[in-house]
């Protein structure tokens, strides 16, 4: 069990301090958001709460250790541009060349790291709630779609057959009026 529990990677995205005011006062409790990656295409998030972080830490890496989902990557970036969406925030990711870098805010950053995506471009729209945030950046990654997945759910046999320029203009150039 604890090779199993190392194999992963998790980053705390972010503590909130959650009061509820009751008639002998105030009870205080901690609310944690995590994401959990195996580094190899698989990431999930979660969140927990409780009356200490560690134990709030806890629940929410629990969660989203049962809450993981695939990610389609192209060697280390994504197959093509998407924007994700969950409420009123909005997540841009576009691939990257070899090299870039995770090019992305802290709650981003956290859910390329975890997923193993080495280079990609992203930008946060609209909100910066990491709730939010996260949620979209989810609903981009569940879009994601490779080429072989995209030609058959159009029916094509596979790779088109692309013509390069130079074929195309080889011999002379025929005669035209004016």
């Amino acid at each position: 069990m604890a090779e199993r529990e190392s194999q992963f990677v998790d980053h705390v995205v972010s503590i909130n301090r959650v009061t509820k005011v009751v008639k002998g006062g105030k009870n205080f409790s901690f609310s944690a958001l995590v994401v959990v990656g195996d580094g190899n295409g698989r990431v999930g998030f979660g969140s927990g709460k409780a009356r200490e972080v560690p134990q709030a830490i806890r629940k929410a890496t629990e969660a989203a250790r049962r809450a993981m989902v695939p990610v389609r990557r192209v060697g280390t970036t994504i197959p093509h541009e998407v924007i994700g969406r969950f409420g009123a925030g909005r997540v841009l990711l576009r691939p990257a060349a070899p090299g870039t870098g995770v090019i992305a805010g802290g709650t981003v950053r956290a859910i390329a790291e975890a997923a193993g995506i080495q280079d990609i471009l992203t930008k946060c729209l609209g909100t910066t709630n990491p709730h939010n945030v996260v949620r979209a950046a989810f609903a981009a990654l569940e879009q994601l779609t490779t080429r072989e997945e995209a030609s058959q759910l159009r029916g094509g046999a596979g790779e088109t057959e692309i013509v390069d320029d130079n074929e195309r203009t080889s011999g002379p150039l025929p005669e035209v009026e004016v």
